[in-house]
């Protein structure tokens, strides 16, 4: 139901789909569905809880090691937030900034979202300290993230999918490290702490 449900959303759009239509895609009658949920927003709400929750809790696990490099964790965090977002068949990122998200049901996603974004500013700040600018870096650095998947799944699309790219560009395993390198670049760490950075995370992961 919920994979029904994402398609339907990120196809035809969260407004113009219907209960009725998520039911039947997944070979549900409407009444069996609300016996998991009440309301289309239940469904949407459940859905973008599990592209955060999963990366918030490793967050908080990550911030529990301080003798860890924060270089490090934070190429974790990004490789793993990114993956996430990434292996997820339809691209539930997009639909982050719908006005309907803005609504009290939605107040748990939003809540664990902003925790995830105080753990990325935890972590620049570590690797940083006293950088000007944390606000704005922080906001940048959980677009970046959010932003460089959506723009990995635009071409995807270009090219027909997923095997689109011939050699592999767009697999997860690739697109994780991508963005965690660039996240460790907006941290402003030169090559060589990236590279130890990776090192130490694969070994994590």
């Amino acid at each position: 139901m919920l994979a029904a449900a994402a398609e339907l959303f990120t196809e035809n759009g969260y407004a113009a789909t219907t209960t009725r239509a998520v039911a039947e895609k997944a070979g549900l009658r409407q009444a069996s569905m609300y016996h998991y949920f009440a309301r289309k927003e239940d469904i949407l709400a459940t859905l973008l809880e599990s592209t955060v929750e999963p990366s918030l809790l490793l967050a908080g696990t990550l911030l529990a090691r301080p003798g860890l490099d924060p270089a490090a964790r934070l190429w974790t965090l990004a490789a793993a937030d990114a993956a996430l977002l990434h292996r997820g068949l339809y691209n539930l990122g997009a639909l982050y900034q719908l006005p309907e998200v803005r609504g009290e049901r939605f107040a748990r996603f939003r809540g664990a979202r902003a925790e995830l974004r105080s753990a990325y500013g935890a972590l620049l700040e570590l690797i940083a300290p006293g950088e000007p600018g944390r606000e704005l870096r922080c906001d940048l650095l959980l677009g970046l993230v959010e932003g460089g998947v959506a723009v990995v799944r635009d071409r995807e699309r270009e090219r027909g999918g997923a095997d689109g790219g011939g050699d592999g560009e767009f697999e997860t395993e690739r697109v994780g490290p991508a963005v965690a390198d660039a996240a460790l670049r907006l941290a402003g760490c030169d090559r060589a702490r990236r590279e130890a950075a990776a090192r130490a995370a694969r070994e994590l992961l």
